[in-house]
């Protein structure tokens, strides 16, 4: 197809009121795409990879005076987000640009990382793809297989930096171990890293030790204690599952339930915010995670019927997560204790997912999510939530000190 004029990146209303934060792609734009000049270019993205007057990074590079959009990855969900969680997407053309489409999702651990072949030819590689700050969402190991293929294939790679939707200041959960590696964990971070994909860029390349021409397209305007909601960016879901900022919050946390037989609220409105089972009862889990005391998070009893995934069709009885403060809740303690209550109503109904997850079949998919199986073997042996929470403590804090020299949005408080 030929070259044509990219659309004109429109600012939002929004953001032209609040004179609110510029992702990567709108730097670029400014910058009339300085970096990919002359450059035959790979795109690895989604449907969030867009301006905030939702133009998409493939049809604006596409256009680009001086730049060759070549080929285009797609991740979990695919370039345009029209498949679901661990569901393997195949590789076509796509029909706006007619340019090719690599999957780097399929049915192999193999299908993660481009291939040699589907590099030849490309002088960089683009990466834009709006992350949800959260260790086992799995676009930044995406990120960090892709940064490895380059390395090897003498490609440069070139990060168009998003807001980490959660803040960029708080740190939260355990550690990655050895031997607990998955596609939902490859690299120790924090399940909650307060990073944004270009820090984390910078963090793999110099913890993984890639000889890697890299180059961040950093945001303009971001805070470090912004949430998405502040940013006059448009909100698209990054993935099926994931239709608000809110979303995002309680993931980091309540995304462990996919690791048990209890519905995290796939099939409903309002997944990661509901959770349940056909067996509990909602107002005594509220109750009882009262009691714990979480900070910034208030529970109400509900009852729902999933759509779809675990007990499609059958009425679950549970809570809704109300975060009634931000900046105090703390999701991954407020799943674990989610958990922890949750099974104690009975423990011989409760189970721990057993099938394969993200390709691992031999390590409980909770482990992989915990990434070790201290959590896990801590609530068989009867742990409060808050004895599970001092065990982790100490890596926060160790995490926070590595992640240091990789930060570039400096108001940290």
């Amino acid at each position: 197809m030929s070259p044509r004029r990219p659309p004109t990146p429109r600012k939002s209303p929004r953001a032209a009121r609040r004179g609110a934060v510029r992702s990567g792609l709108d730097v670029l734009a400014a910058r009339r795409f300085a970096p990919l000049r002359g450059r035959a270019v790979g795109l690895v993205c989604n449907p969030t990879a867009v301006t905030s007057g939702l133009v998409h990074a493939a049809d604006l590079l596409h256009g680009a005076r001086g730049v060759r959009l070549a080929a285009l990855f797609g991740p979990e969900h695919g370039v345009r987000g029209d498949a679901q969680y661990m569901a393997a997407v195949e590789g076509e053309r796509d029909p706006r640009t007619g340019v090719p489409v690599h999957s780097l999702y399929g049915a192999t651990p193999e299908s993660l990382k481009p291939r040699p072949e589907h590099l030849a030819g490309l002088d960089a590689l683009v990466f834009d793809i709006q992350d949800v700050g959260t260790r086992f969402y799995t676009y930044q190991a995406t990120m960090m297989l892709c940064m490895e293929a380059a390395a090897a294939a003498r490609v440069a790679f070139v990060v168009l930096d998003r807001p980490n939707p959660i803040d960029g200041v708080r740190v939260e959960g355990p550690a990655l171990r050895p031997g607990f590696e998955s596609f939902c964990g490859l690299h120790d971070l924090a399940v909650r890293h307060g990073m944004t994909v270009g820090e984390l860029a910078l963090l793999f390349r110099a913890e993984r030790r890639l000889d890697l021409e890299l180059e961040l397209v950093p945001c303009e305007g971001w805070r470090r204690g912004q949430r998405f909601r502040d940013t006059g960016l448009p909100w698209v879901f990054p993935s099926p599952n994931m239709p608000t900022p809110e979303t995002a919050l309680v993931y980091p946390g309540m995304c462990l339930l996919e690791g048990t037989n209890l519905s995290e609220g796939r099939g409903t409105t309002r997944p990661f915010e509901l959770f349940g089972a056909p067996w509990l009862d909602g107002a005594r889990l509220a109750a009882d995670l009262a009691r714990d005391r979480l900070p910034g998070v208030a529970f109400r009893p509900v009852s729902f019927v999933p759509t779809w995934d675990k007990h499609a069709g059958v009425r679950c009885h549970g809570v809704e997560l109300h975060v009634t403060d931000p900046e105090r809740f703390r999701p991954f303690r407020t799943g674990l204790a989610c958990v922890v209550r949750a099974r104690a109503q009975d423990p011989a109904r409760f189970a721990w997912r057993t099938e394969p997850y993200e390709f691992v079949a031999d390590v409980p998919a909770f482990d992989l999510l915990c990434g070790s199986g201290r959590e896990r073997e801590g609530i068989e042996a009867g742990a409060s939530p808050a004895e599970l929470a001092r065990a982790f403590a100490p890596e926060e804090r160790a995490f926070a000190r590595r992640r240091s020299p990789f930060l570039r949005y400096r108001d940290l408080r």
